[in-house]
Formats: structure tokens, C-alpha cells, sequence
């Protein structure tokens, strides 16, 4: 392990931590950020665990809480947990919670996402800098008793806690294949979608954070050949596809074409203008420009920020907002604590299905108005200097440019695109739309021969 100093700072991000186990994150530097943790919400009493199925989780959580009982709290340790699922005890039991995760990275990483008591976030700005200041020091234990270290089952409660936000009552049998990618899925589907009638048609529901089928990231392209094909083959009425925490959810027709994120969006934020006429509605500068047109079009507001989940959760809390959703399939829910939950999604996506007889590429067919290029990522020395590129080469044309998030440019026949850093990985991520698939080819290859060159 290098330097405390240095490595607190290479794996504590924008929103969360991450690194590689062994080079970047040990037992040891996890019960310094545990204690940190503990020493920033003191005032709770009480710290909610949960871990995914990767092999390194269970000895960091377990460290993290040991670092968070010398601090004088007890922890509630729930065990394999989807973040979700970690979110909603959180909310439930109203105290802060720590997830460990490395989400969609590979099996050499791990990682922690924090929150405050009813799932809070807990980024740069709100907590994680002065938890990784107060790590590098090394926390003293403080002089009091230390805190207990419980265990509780929350899975059938959060399943329960999902059924109440959705109406399922008018769904029609309906098969869905469901691809869990080895990850928290396979433990989560189970006791969300056996209680509604549906034909549930598993792939890859063992837990193995070693993924030895596909990578836990639908939203690469090549983990979805998979469940399209697998939707193709059980005569699907649609499939879904989760990262490996869970927490995000794609979409696949029954053509075994994938639904963008941006359109489940749409679908949703209609189905909660339905029912709360005026509401306000988050979307991140990268989701389609259909969104905000079919809220506006619908009486609601539609609010544009920046890509995150801390972000997105502290706008909708600022906002009043009562949905958001991102180009990544995450959505997040107001009567769910403002968190994010890949299953709510997909519970509305199967009611808005199951309510009406169409087939799913009919349903959501008007929510599709553009081309997109989906996230396309480039390895890069130098990511300002490839930003500055493009921008210079883009100067001529482009109607306007903002920096919200990276760089946003909009061109004058209605196309745009997006080239930001990644906060976790060292990649330049690009997203393009336009009128159709040729416009977007066009475009994303004009940029990623700057950003290659």
C-alpha cells in the first residue's frame, strides 16, 4: 500500500469510494474510513451496513464497522444487499448507511457509497472530504464504550416497502427474462417480482463477483447480447438487465432491442405527472432532449443538472422534485428518499406494460423522439487538452457550449453532444443526439477522431 495520504485521495471520488482491493483499499484504510464515518454522524447513535457478493466484501464491511464502533455506535449489519435495498434501510430505520460496492467495475475492485439517515448523499461537498482528511490523520477511538454489532434481514420489508409504491393490481401475466449479471439481482428479484404474476426466466442469478459470464455493466452494449438473445429465446414480453449492486436496470423489448434509458425515463415521468399534475421532474444534461420536451408538453417542470447520484439526489431535495432519472439507468424516486432504484424502475416499466395490451415496442415507441449514440469511452493521457480540442474544432458551429458537466455543445440543426470525464475510471465518456441513427454516426465519429488522434 503507498502513502495513507495518496491513496485516500486516488479512491475517494466525487460521490463515493473506489479502488482496487489490495493496491487501494485494505481492511486497515477501510476501518480509518469506518471510524472517519463514524466521527461525522456521531449523532446518530446507530450506522446501517450492507454488502454485495463480491469475495473482498465481507472483510471491508466488517472492518468499516469495526471502525465505526470505536467511535461509540452501534451498527446494523443487513448483509447481502443491493444498494437499493441498502438505501431503503437506511430511509426505514432512519439512520446513515454504507454500502460496500464497486457497482459495474470489475472484480479486482471494490469500493463504498455512504449516506446520511434517510439515504442522504454524502459527497465531496457533503461529507466524504472531511471523511477522507480525517482517514489520512488516522481517527483516535474515542474514550467511551464501543458500540454493538447487529444483524437484520431487510429483504422481505423492502420488498414490501416496493409493492406499496407501485400499483401492480391490474398486471397481466407476463413472462420476463431477467439477466442479474452475478450480481445483487439474483438476490433481490427473487423477493420483488415472485409475488406478482409473472413467469420469471433467470440468467446468471448466482451471486459470483468474480462475473464469469459478462461484465456487471449493462450499460455497455455487449453484457446486453446476452438477455436479447435470452428474451428471443422464452418468448419474453421484455427483459431487464441490472448492474451489479442492483441499482440500475435496463430494458430490453420483446425484439430483444434495448429500451434507452432516457425513453424509460419519460415513461415514468409520465406515470408521476399523471398522478401529481405540475410535479417537477430531474433529468441530467446527457438524457435525451425528449425528456424535458414530453414534461413540458405534460404541465410539469423539468429541471436539467449535472450526471451523479449525489448531485441528482440534492437538486430533487432543493427542487421538491418527485422524480429523476439519468442516461446510465438510474432513477430516483421522491417517496423512496430520493434514492435511486433500478427494481422501482423496473416495477413501472412491468405495470405501465402489464395495464394495457400493447407489446412493449408499441408502449414505448412515443417516448423515442432522437438518435442516440449511448456512452461511447476513450482512453486518453490527456482529458482537458482532448476536451479543448474538440472544442476549438467545434468553435464555427456550435450554437452553444456549457460546462455544467464537461463540455456540452449544441449545433445549429438541432444535434448535440456531451464529452465529460469519468469520476471513477480514467476515461472521456461522449454521448451524441440526433434527428437519426446516421446524423449520430456521423458526429460521434467526427468527435472520437479529435479525442483519439
Amino acid at each position: 500500500m503507498a502513502d495513507r495520504t495518496e491513496l485516500l485521495a486516488s479512491v475517494v471520488k466525487a460521490y463515493d469510494v473506489r479502488g482496487l482491493v489490495g493496491e487501494q483499499l485494505d481492511a486497515a484504510l477501510v476501518r480509518e474510513l469506518g471510524a472517519a464515518f463514524g466521527r461525522l454522524v456521531r449523532d446518530a447513535g446507530r450506522v446501517v451496513v450492507g454488502q454485495d457478493m463480491r469475495a473482498s466484501s465481507p472483510e471491508l464491511a466488517e472492518a468499516f464497522a469495526a471502525g465505526v464502533v470505536a467511535q461509540g455506535l452501534d451498527v446494523v449489519h443487513v448483509g447481502l444487499a443491493s444498494t437499493d435495498q441498502l438505501y431503503f434501510a437506511s430511509g426505514a430505520l432512519d439512520c446513515p448507511g454504507a454500502m460496500f460496492t464497486a457497482s459495474h467495475n470489475p472484480a479486482t475492485y471494490n469500493g463504498i457509497k455512504m449516506c446520511r439517515a434517510g439515504a442522504k448523499p454524502i459527497g465531496q461537498d457533503t461529507g466524504l472530504a472531511q471523511i477522507r482528511a480525517e482517514a489520512a490523520q488516522q481517527v483516535p477511538d474515542l474514550d467511551v464504550a464501543p458500540g454493538t454489532v447487529s444483524h437484520q434481514d431487510v429483504l422481505a420489508d423492502y420488498a414490501a416497502h416496493l409493492h406499496g409504491l407501485v400499483d401492480c393490481s391490474a398486471l397481466r401475466p407476463m413472462t420476463v427474462a431477467v439477466d442479474a449479471g452475478n450480481g445483487m439481482a439474483g438476490h433481490t428479484v427473487p423477493a420483488v417480482l415472485g409475488a406478482l404474476p409473472l413467469q420469471v426466466q433467470p440468467l446468471y442469478f448466482e451471486l459470483d463477483g468474480t462475473f464469469p459470464n459478462h461484465e456487471a455493466n449493462p450499460l455497455d452494449p455487449a453484457n446486453l447480447v446476452d438477455l436479447q438473445a435470452h428474451v428471443l429465446a422464452t418468448s419474453a414480453d421484455l427483459g431487464l438487465a441490472f448492474d451489479g449492486d442492483a441499482d440500475r436496470c435496463f430494458v430490453v423489448d420483446e425484439r430483444g432491442e434495448p429500451v434507452s434509458p432516457s425513453a424509460v425515463t419519460a415513461l415514468v415521468a409520465a406515470r408521476t405527472l399523471a398522478v401529481q399534475p405540475g410535479a417537477t421532474i430531474i433529468y441530467n444534461l446527457i438524457t435525451s432532449r425528449a425528456v424535458p420536451e414530453l414534461v413540458t408538453e405534460l404541465g410539469g417542470t423539468a429541471v436539467r443538472t449535472r450526471v451523479g447520484h449525489s448531485f441528482i439526489k440534492q437538486e430533487m431535495a432543493e427542487r421538491g422534485a418527485v422524480f429523476g432519472g439519468e442516461h446510465s439507468a438510474h432513477y430516483y424516486f421522491q417517496d423512496f428518499w430520493c434514492a435511486d432504484s433500478g427494481m422501482l424502475a423496473a416495477l413501472h416499466v412491468l405495470a405501465a406494460l402489464g395495464e394495457q395490451d400493447r407489446p412493449l415496442s408499441e408502449l414505448m415507441a412515443q417516448y423515442e423522439r432522437y438518435a442516440a449514440s449511448g456512452e461511447v469511452n476513450s482512453t486518453v493521457s490527456d482529458a482537458a487538452a482532448a476536451t479543448a480540442a474538440v472544442r476549438e474544432a467545434f468553435a464555427d458551429r456550435a450554437v452553444s457550449v456549457d460546462t455544467l458537466d464537461g463540455m456540452t455543445v449544441d449545433l445549429a440543426d438541432g444535434a448535440w453532444f456531451n464529452l465529460r470525464a469519468s469520476n471513477t475510471e480514467p476515461l472521456l465518456r461522449l454521448n451524441v443526439e440526433a434527428a437519426d441513427a446516421t446524423a449520430v454516426a456521423a458526429l460521434r465519429d467526427e468527435v472520437l477522431a479529435i479525442v483519439r488522434g
